[in-house]
């Protein structure tokens, strides 16, 4: 699988680890940027959309991206249309925006989860299937919102 990296200058080093952490795993890493922990002038919305305009143009099939909290980059990836970005800091909740949301993008905070919860975390994500079935309606309903406000 193709994996898409996002992040601004405070995810820098935790998307570098989940970067090898994945690779070692047999998935192929595209990184979106940014690439400078000292450059503060980063904005989040960037890589955000960098990623998610990537999974939906077919170039990556699934999204990590990583700011301070996960918010702000999460939220600058859910406008783009038929994009669901889940911020996640423990591994249940990845499982479940895998399993009953079908999300392609998982966030997470850099100062808000360490390393090997990180791991734990992206590893669950992409470790789960979507399940379907009445998740499928709802993902469905989402998209119709998208749909209603012309952005679909």
């Amino acid at each position: 699988m193709k994996v898409g990296f996002g992040s601004d200058h405070a995810g820098i080093e935790l998307k570098l680890t989940l970067m090898e952490f994945l690779k070692e795993k047999g998935y192929e890493c595209v990184d979106y940027g940014n690439y400078d922990p000292n450059d503060r002038g980063d904005d989040y919305p960037v890589p955000g959309r960098k990623v998610a305009e990537a999974i939906r143009n077919g170039e990556v099939e699934k999204g990590v991206l990583i700011c301070g909290t996960g918010i702000g980059i999460s939220l600058a990836a859910n406008k783009v249309p038929g994009i669901r970005a889940a911020v996640c800091s423990e591994p249940y909740s990845a499982k479940m925006a895998a399993a009953h949301n079908n999300c392609q993008i998982i966030a997470m905070g850099a100062r808000v989860v360490g390393r090997e919860e990180a791991k734990m975390i992206v590893e669950t994500f992409f470790g789960q299937e979507f399940l379907g079935g009445r998740h499928q309606k709802r993902v469905d309903m989402i998209s119709q919102i998208e749909k209603d406000y012309g952005k679909a």
